[in-house]
């Protein structure tokens, strides 16, 4: 093992952790996955990213050129296809250019968009099917931890912004990233399009969600002529108000849902999940921009 490319590793332990499963030893099968999850995060942490949107057009083509030649499905190398041009565009690709991709437990199989038949290969049945959701935020919170999360994340978020000057909060990151500032007003922001599609939800039955791209907003100043704390006061405001609307909710009506122009079918559960946890993975970024 000295030296050795842990990419060689990766196969032997898939298969297994696949055999422990077999064997009934999934505790063991999760540590193995782990490691393997692991190996794969941390290799491309700290790998080069590609820069610019032209060489990430040109990354994500070869990517599909590459899977096209390892053949690891027709519809999925067609997404990759429509989603190069999407890419190329300037623009977010949609559900029915994009589907779910599904995966075989089993054999490995690539199914796009909703699994209705056995696995042709191996005869597992649809329900075992894996799908790789577009976030992982979309079901992370269940209600309850959610309520508790969009509590405790403007107190959060407060205690990071005292005492600190207005000066302090517009300063760009020295990389040329956002300043504070803008990391406050893309939260606002983004509350302000889960408080709307909650709005949709209580006046239609299948409100149909379209996609926003809402990080180009933070750096749209003209748009956004108040003080820092201004925006953050907006921001506390409307939490209030989401709060209020969620306490007050049915549990089963959670479950509602709706059509999203990029993620296809999602419930409140989900559009709620994501955005409480989607704005946690802000709160680092404040305390590395405020020391």
């Amino acid at each position: 093992m000295d030296k050795m490319d842990w990419t060689q590793a990766i196969q032997p332990l898939l298969t297994l952790a696949l055999q422990l499963e077999r064997e009934g030893q999934y505790n063991l099968a999760k540590l193995v996955r782990a490691a393997v999850d692991s190996m794969e995060r941390r290799a491309a942490y700290q790998s080069p990213a590609p820069a610019g949107g032209g060489r990430l057009v040109s990354a994500f083509a070869l990517a599909a050129d590459s899977l096209a030649d390892l053949e690891v499905g027709g519809q999925l190398i067609d997404a990759l296809r429509k989603g190069t041009v999407a890419l190329a565009e300037g623009r977010i690709p949609s559900i029915t250019d994009t589907p779910h991709p599904y995966v075989c437990r089993t054999c490995g199989r690539i199914a796009m968009g909703e699994v209705v038949e056995k696995c042709p290969v191996c005869g597992a049945w649809p329900d075992t099917f894996q799908w790789f959701a577009p976030i992982y935020w979309l079901d992370a919170l269940d209600p309850p931890a959610a309520l508790v999360k969009l509590r405790q994340t403007p107190l959060d978020v407060a205690a990071l912004l005292d005492g600190l000057s207005e000066k302090a909060m517009t300063r760009e990151a020295q990389d040329g990233g956002w300043a504070i500032r803008n990391v406050v007003t893309h939260m606002r922001d983004a509350q302000g399009v889960l408080d709307y599609r909650l709005d949709l939800f209580a006046q239609e039955e299948h409100p149909a969600l379209e996609s926003k791209a809402v990080w180009t907003w933070a750096k749209k100043e003209e748009e956004h002529p108040l003080s820092t704390r201004e925006v953050f006061a907006e921001y506390q405001a409307t939490r209030a108000k989401i709060l209020a609307r969620l306490e007050s909710l049915q549990l089963a009506d959670w479950w509602r849902t709706g059509r999203h122009g990029e993620f296809g079918e999602v419930s409140i559960k989900q559009q709620v999940s994501y955005f409480a946890s989607h704005e946690i993975t802000h709160l680092p970024q404040i305390e590395k921009l405020r020391m």
